[in-house]
């Protein structure tokens, strides 16, 4: 055994921490999705969504059970979203989106991230006007006239359609996601999503290189670290 039997054990440890992460974000998104939109898929397309997102990162259905279990019982914590603004290395532009049940712990947290790599975090608003808050539609496809048609039919608000290798993107404002969904399931009934998320889509986006994307990578993995942190938004580009 040895040193590469050690070597091979701190690599399985970490994989397993890498896992539990996820499983725990998952489980916080779905229990909250859940809570406040209701239960069933049928009628909550952003908590379906975020299922199938779950099992595509293969998370255990009995993590995804349980969290809707948590929801359906009403108890649990109590947790609420919280966004953070500021500005990164190489003066990149950085959205932070939490899932907390503590909001001074978990700015506590986050402001440490940036004071740890140099940053500056800013107040609401300093940064967000630089990003569009978009739903974003992936699916297989190639006529985005027929797209386009059914969802200027349905009254969607769409922002724009790209098509290129056999996969059509849909981007719309964030709050015409589930219209544009049903849309989309009306008019294909067939359809399946290969992204069905909303985002920060930066309005243009910056190369960082040498000092600054070495710091820019500690201060994400600063970030990724922290159980409350749910998505990371930037608009930096290796």
């Amino acid at each position: 055994m040895g040193r590469a039997y050690q070597n091979r054990k701190e690599s399985m440890a970490k994989t397993s921490d890498q896992k539990a992460k996820v499983y725990s974000k998952y489980s916080r998104e779905i229990y909250v999705c859940a809570k406040s939109g209701g239960v069933e898929t049928e009628g909550n397309l952003a908590l379906q969504g975020l299922i199938d997102r779950a099992k595509k990162d293969q998370v255990p259905a009995h993590v995804i059970d349980k969290a809707i279990d948590k929801a359906k019982g009403g108890g649990g914590e109590d947790f609420s979203p919280a966004r953070y603004e500021g500005y990164g290395p190489g003066s990149t532009m950085v959205i932070v989106e939490c899932l907390t049940d503590n909001p001074n712990r978990t700015f506590g947290d986050v402001r440490h991230c940036f004071t740890k790599a140099n940053c500056k975090i800013g107040t609401q608003g300093s940064v967000a006007h630089m990003f569009d808050h978009s739903a974003i539609l992936v699916f297989a496809g190639d006529d985005e006239e027929a797209v386009l048609e059914a969802l200027l039919m349905a009254d969607v608000d769409v922002n724009d359609i790209e098509a290129e290798d056999g996969k059509i993107s849909v981007f719309a404002p964030h709050t015409e996601y589930a219209k544009a969904k049903n849309a989309l399931k009306e008019a294909f009934p067939e359809i399946k999503f290969e992204v069905d998320e909303i985002q920060f889509l930066p309005q243009m986006s910056k190369t960082i290189e040498g000092e600054d994307l070495e710091m820019f990578e500690k201060f994400i993995g600063l970030l990724d670290d922290l159980d409350d942190v749910q998505n990371v938004y930037y608009d930096a580009e290796f």
